[in-house]
């Protein structure tokens, strides 16, 4: 038993050995990976205000499309009402806080408020590292996202032109987070592929955690905590007026600004229920995007 006992002492340290050889090869590997991303945009929201040179607001419940017909619920069944005030900078966060209160406007009555902002026309890039350090909320009906729309619909109106789902989640299940990319063709003829990363025990979407998407002509990769779940590379652009096939990576072929918000409703999680607790807050510590080199020139940033 003696030696049987050594024996196994021996092999576990030798083990452990090389499991820390593994993991120095791969710290060595991670770190040669991301000093080949250069920061080109970041904001740690350290004021006292949003930055409003980097940041637009979105307000209402819904948008009006080039025929003039409005969308109620941003097309997708939302209750809230997106206003400023639900938007603000405090301790090097950006907070965005969901609100069970009454608002109107000349499309209806709402009964939730909570905030939206995006980089539209301010700054937006084709290709790189997109990434945030956010905390979000648990409960049913809210839909905190971190997401990507084209700076302009060079393919044609939604999802013909893309739409990149960096991180959404839905309050009910705080375990996981989807990631997802919009194309295909103009609605209704469009489609979407995606998949969810799932917490470890003990984890969930309540704490800070780190959401990124590597995007790369003709890839996309998307990582929770540094870890890649999911890992894209097939798509397609149609125009359903003419029946045009544009070239692959079309529609992934253009810049995109950034977009975070906080829903409550909608197709994703549903409509809130009685045991929500409000306000809900969706903090972020801080937003970066990273080019390479050799993509310097795909970047569409006036800001």
């Amino acid at each position: 038993m003696k030696g049987v006992l050594y024996g196994g002492v021996l092999f576990l340290t030798v083990a452990g050995i090389i499991f820390l050889i593994d993991i120095e090869e791969k710290n060595i590997i991670e770190s040669q990976t991301n000093s080949e991303w250069n920061l080109v945009w970041e904001d740690e929201f350290d004021g006292d205000q949003l930055d409003t040179s980097k940041w637009n607001y979105d307000i209402g419940n819904g948008f009006t499309t080039d025929d003039g017909t409005y969308v109620s619920g941003w097309g997708n069944q939302e209750l809230q009402f997106y206003q400023k005030e639900n938007v603000s900078v405090k301790d090097g966060k950006l907070i965005i806080e969901a609100r069970k209160e009454s608002v109107s406007d000349d499309h209806g009555v709402y009964n939730y408020t909570s905030g939206k902002i995006h980089t539209k026309g301010k700054f937006s890039q084709k290709y790189g590292k997109f990434e945030a350090k956010i905390k979000l909320p648990e409960g049913k009906g809210y839909w905190p996202a971190f997401w990507m729309m084209p700076e302009k619909d060079v393919y044609g109106g939604w999802a013909a032109s893309g739409e990149i789902d960096i991180m959404e989640a839905g309050g009910s299940n705080p375990t996981k987070i989807g990631g997802a990319i919009h194309y295909g063709s103009q609605w209704p003829n469009n489609t979407y592929t995606a998949k969810d990363y799932h917490f470890p025990d003990g984890q969930s979407i309540t704490e800070f955690n780190t959401y990124t998407v590597e995007w790369e002509p003709g890839e996309i990769r998307w990582y929770v905590n540094g870890q890649l779940f999911q890992k894209l590379n097939n798509w397609y652009s149609i125009n359903s007026m003419n029946g045009e096939k544009f070239t692959y990576p079309a529609p992934f072929d253009q810049p995109f600004y950034l977009i975070l918000n906080l829903a409550v409703g909608g197709w994703y999680d549903g409509e809130p229920d009685k045991n929500n607790v409000f306000p809900a807050r969706m903090e972020v510590e801080y937003v970066k995007v990273y080019e390479k080199a050799e993509y310097h020139h795909a970047s569409d940033s006036s800001s």
